[in-house]
């Protein structure tokens, strides 16, 4: 329980780091953040299975870059229906999923390296 605790902490900081080092990216305060992660990490176990199964057959074909799409749609689907956590258009989205991915999985990576 302290672990997932932890977890959810470290992603907030990840999207606060996203939001302070891409512009396109809005996040009003930590609490703001710590929805958006709890919100992010919800619709990464729900939604997205669903939208990988159902766009194979274009992953397949782009080489698995569709996937790419697949996390840029969903990080900008969150950053439209929480109110402190704004993501400016598709591009944004694309850098604010792949540096919040890299800087989420390094954070996680420290704690679980014991």
């Amino acid at each position: 329980m302290m672990m997932l605790l932890l977890v959810w902490i470290l992603n907030a900081v990840a999207l606060l780091a996203v939001a302070y080092l891409l512009p396109g990216i809005v996040v009003a305060s930590f609490g703001s953040a710590m929805l958006a992660a709890l919100v992010l990490g919800l619709v990464n176990m729900l939604i997205k299975p669903v939208l990988v199964l159902l766009t194979l057959p274009i992953t397949i074909v782009t080489l698995g870059l569709f996937y790419f799409v697949i996390n840029a749609l969903l990080f900008w689907f969150v950053g439209s229906i929480l109110k402190g956590f704004h993501v400016n258009g598709f591009w944004w989205a694309v850098a604010g999923a792949l540096l919040y991915s890299l800087i989420a999985g390094l954070l996680s990576n420290l704690i679980t390296q014991q």
